[in-house]
């Protein structure tokens, strides 16, 4: 959970806006679109699925069940402090 509001600069955001499409028939739709920046860096493709996780009032989840294999390995090290 994020403990810093987006705007302090800790961690780089893309603001987003909620869209309301109103329907005289049927049920209302909200949308919440990708910025193209993070679509590509998550190199999602058209018409492929994700899940919304509600953690709390104020953080939804985007999870992905399906994951393409990466492009190129990279191998993560964690410094031990002495």
């Amino acid at each position: 959970m994020l403990t810093e509001p987006l705007t302090k600069g800790y961690i780089m955001g893309y603001p987003t806006k909620v869209q309301l499409i109103s329907r005289k028939k049927g049920a209302d739709q909200y949308y919440i679109n990708f910025p193209t920046a993070v679509a590509e860096a998550m190199e999602f493709q058209k018409g492929e699925m994700i899940e919304w996780i509600i953690e709390d009032k104020a953080n939804i989840i985007a999870h992905r069940p399906v994951v393409p294999p990466s492009p190129v390995n990279i191998e993560k090290k964690t410094k031990h402090r002495s």
